[in-house]
């Protein structure tokens, strides 16, 4: 059977892989994705994006769309293990606010933006196998359909079938605590659930629930033990039995639209990549959802990848661009797994972990540590390796205001950027993957920057030998230039 054919596929609908594609289709690479469930998903899993995600919808012309469909929590961004603090002042980012938006709502604008830009979208197409040679992967389809492409990237979650046949080792620490999170409907007074959470929380830190929307509500509740298999969902009557054990009713739970299943177990791949086969967002890290960073930081891993993986369709990517991915995003993810690791035992009702959350309750008083913190958790804190420089160098740049708009507007197509304040720059042989943008008036601490298309800083003028080292930053990052 001859298989059909495309320059990317992508396995998993989720917000990585969608995400994934729309950064794809921005370069018109050919991509399908390829989503093993019929129907998208109406678990509410996550239930926000933070300041960082917000930026890159904002990049990409997208974020209008979402703040229609969600709610603007500005504390949310001062928060860390449930401490609640008031939000660090003056962060540098133009969206210093958690976005509240249900998953559900976040995978559906994902694919509706990467169906409007032409991506092929599979659901019911369920992955079994691939080969791969120096060309390309050959992936089999559950149906016996086969496809080729050049190459392949798994977005398809913890339980990664793409990771699993690739041998990457996924290295971390097992479950020790599990919880069941369910959507249910409830026939207990809210005042009531609300008083009895309240009171549950100040023992169980693992405990919660409130109104999810729709008539729904929210619980999480901590499992009676470590499921083998998470993949199988839990019985309402093994959620109504953990309810009563931690708040001494179960409110009445019925009708449940989703039960599922989380725990504590830690793990990062040791590599994201093996030949034309890569990896991204949870098929590369799991962790708990405390911080609420696992949507993230998908969707921030399929931002840097997108661009470079489309670089080397497109034929322009230096030698060592597409591996950049995994050397910038491990580092970042390894971050992001002891940041959950302290909160996990944050939350520990015992009296060590207890003492040390009441001193840092303490010092999240001083600006410069919830500054710190707020900035790690929202993404916006990151500094990618890009060489020697001033402290801009290597972190992604805020939306700034310029003469005649704004940064982020200039940014929707997906290219580099060449943001100059003294006219005497060029991105001659650059020009089919560079913009060059003029401008007195912007709101740039430098007299010039040039940007990637994931919005970070690679170069920084106002040095002695600024052509030189421009074009050592653009040929890094951009390839080598065109004549003519």
């Amino acid at each position: 059977m001859r298989a059909d054919q495309v320059d990317v596929a992508v396995v998993g609908g989720g917000p990585t892989g969608m995400m994934l594609a729309s950064e794809l289709r921005l370069h018109d690479v050919d991509v399908r994705v390829l989503e093993r469930e019929a129907e998208p998903s109406a678990a509410v899993r996550s239930l926000g994006l933070h300041p960082r995600s917000i930026e890159i919808l904002d990049q990409r012309g997208l974020l209008g769309r979402f703040l229609a469909a969600g709610q603007q929590y500005p504390g949310g961004v001062g928060r860390f293990a449930g401490i609640d603090k008031p939000a660090p002042t003056d962060l540098d980012t133009a969206h210093g606010y958690v976005l509240g938006i249900p998953q559900p709502v976040t995978d559906r604008l994902l694919a509706e933006h990467a169906a409007e830009l032409g991506a092929q979208i599979s659901r019911g197409s369920e992955v079994t196998g691939f080969e791969q040679d120096e060309d390309g992967v050959t992936v089999d389809l559950s149906d016996g359909g086969r496809l080729r492409a050049r190459w392949l990237v798994g977005c398809d979650g913890g339980r990664s079938l793409v990771r699993k046949l690739l041998g990457v080792g996924f290295p971390g620490e097992p479950a020790k605590t599990e919880w069941i999170l369910g959507e249910v409907q409830v026939t207990a007074p809210a005042a009531e659930i609300t008083a009895v959470s309240d009171e549950v929380r100040k023992t169980h830190r693992g405990f919660g629930i409130g109104p999810a929307g729709d008539g729904l509500f929210r619980a999480v509740v901590p499992a009676a033990t470590v499921s083998e298999d998470r993949s199988t969902p839990p019985t309402l009557e093994e959620f109504r039995a953990q309810l009563r054990a931690y708040a001494g009713t179960d409110f009445g739970v019925h009708s449940p639209r989703s039960l599922s299943r989380f725990s504590d177990a830690i793990r990062l791949a040791d590599r994201y990549r093996d030949g034309r086969v890569l990896i991204a967002g949870d098929a590369a890290h799991v962790h708990p959802p405390l911080g609420g960073q696992g949507l993230n930081l998908g969707i921030q891993d399929a931002f840097n990848l997108g661009w470079k993986l489309a670089a080397d369709i497109d034929g322009w990517a230096p030698e060592d661009l597409v591996d950049s991915y995994f050397t910038e995003r491990h580092a970042v993810a390894d971050d992001v797994l002891n940041l959950t690791r302290a909160q996990s035992e944050l939350i520990s009702p015992e009296p060590g972990p207890q003492a040390v959350r009441r001193l840092l309750t303490e010092l999240m008083d001083i600006d410069d540590v919830s500054r710190y913190l707020a900035e790690r958790i929202a993404g916006i804190g990151i500094r990618y390796d890009v060489g020697d420089g001033p402290a801009l160098l290597g972190r992604r740049l805020r939306d700034i205001r310029l003469t005649g708009g704004t940064l982020y507007e200039l940014m929707h197509e997906g290219r580099g950027l060449l943001l100059d304040q003294t006219g005497s720059t060029s991105v001659d042989g650059w020009a089919d993957r560079v913009d060059r943008v003029v401008d007195t008036g912007a709101e740039l601490d430098a007299p010039a920057v040039l940007l990637r298309p994931d919005g970070y800083v690679v170069w920084i003028g106002g040095g002695r030998d600024d052509a030189l080292t421009m074009r050592l930053a653009l040929e890094r990052w951009f390839g080598v230039a065109v004549s003519g």
